[in-house]
Order: C-alpha cells, then structure tokens, then sequence
C-alpha cells in the first residue's frame, strides 16, 4: 500500500471514530446491542449443525436468569450462545427433551423427566468440570472439542461403553447417575 492510500485509509479510519464518537449516546447503545445480539446468535448457531442451526430458535438469558428470545425458529431446536466466562456454560443447540433434561439438571431434581432420548449439539466445544460428576463445581476445567450427545439415562454396563473422556469416539458422562448420558467426540 502506498503511503498516500495508507494516509487516505488512516483519514477515514478517523472520520468514522469521529463520527461514532459524536453520535447520540442512544444511537450508540442501540448500536451496541444490535453487534451484541448478533454476535449471541453467531455464537449460538456455531453450536449445531448448519442445517439444524439455520432454522433454530436462538434464545439466551437476561440479568435474572429469565429466557430472552432473540431469533424464532421452526425444526423443534433451540440455540443458546452460552457464556465462555463461565465453565459449564457452551454455546449449544438442544431439541425438547434435551432442553427438559437440562432444566431438571439445573433445579437438581432426582432424575430427568424427559420421556424421549434428547439430542444436544456441542459442535464449537465446550468446557466442564468432570466427566464423573454432575454437581462439581471446584475441580480444574476441562476443555472438551466438538462434540454431540443423547441424553437419556445409558448404562456402561449394557452400552459396553467406557466411563471416562476420551478425545475421539463415546463414552457415557456422569456414569452411576441419572444424568448419566453419551457423549460422542466429533460432529455427526
């Protein structure tokens, strides 16, 4: 680049910072959350796949932990863009049943109540505490890569498959619990 299209390229540079700078602070806050939203739903659809994503629900929480919908959808999943500050928290597309599973986790009841096998797609990673425990909340995060799981309540004694992470194939997560479930490495 020539020093006179760098010099030109610079002068809008500043131009633009000007202008945003002298821009109402309403406009500016409207802005911002326009970039913000959009960044959630991003985030959010990053978590399935495209042809699941596309046409999912995009939902997150407010201040209070209530639902705030930011973008309707029609195949049956929603896609929550999760926090990445905080461990447990991934960007994740759920169907019905997953999504009922994960609101029985969250008010610690007995068991899941779902009555169907729930898929959750995990496909931008994830971290967690422990593939042994659902309720630990102090040991060291464990970055986990893409991933996938069916939430029902498997065995490893009748799946055959084994209790403990592994970075490609499945394994049952939170074995001897009822919210024990498969959690297949890799996108489907």
């Amino acid at each position: 680049m020539t020093l006179t299209k760098l010099s030109i390229t610079f002068q809008m540079l500043i131009a633009a910072m000007l202008l945003i700078d002298g821009m109402p602070r309403h406009i500016a806050a409207q802005t911002a959350a326009v970039d913000s939203t959009q960044a959630k739903i991003a985030r959010a659809t990053s978590a399935g796949p495209a042809d699941v994503a596309k046409v999912a629900r995009i939902v997150d929480t407010d201040a209070q932990g209530k639902m705030v919908f930011l973008r309707e959808g029609n195949n049956g999943f929603t896609c929550m863009p999760g926090n990445l500050k905080v461990v447990g928290q991934p960007p994740m597309c759920v169907d019905a049943a997953a999504m009922q599973w994960y609101e029985d986790a969250k008010a610690h009841k007995l068991k899941p109540t779902n009555t169907v096998p729930g898929i959750t797609y995990m496909l931008a990673g994830a971290t967690q505490r422990s593939d042994s425990d659902p309720n630990d909340t102090t040991s060291m995060p464990i970055e986990i890569g893409p991933h996938w799981m069916i939430m029902w309540p498997f065995d490893p004694k009748t799946t055959g498959l084994p209790t403990t992470h592994k970075p490609t194939g499945a394994y049952i997560m939170w074995a001897g619990s009822p919210y024990a479930h498969v959690h297949i490495m890799g996108r489907p």
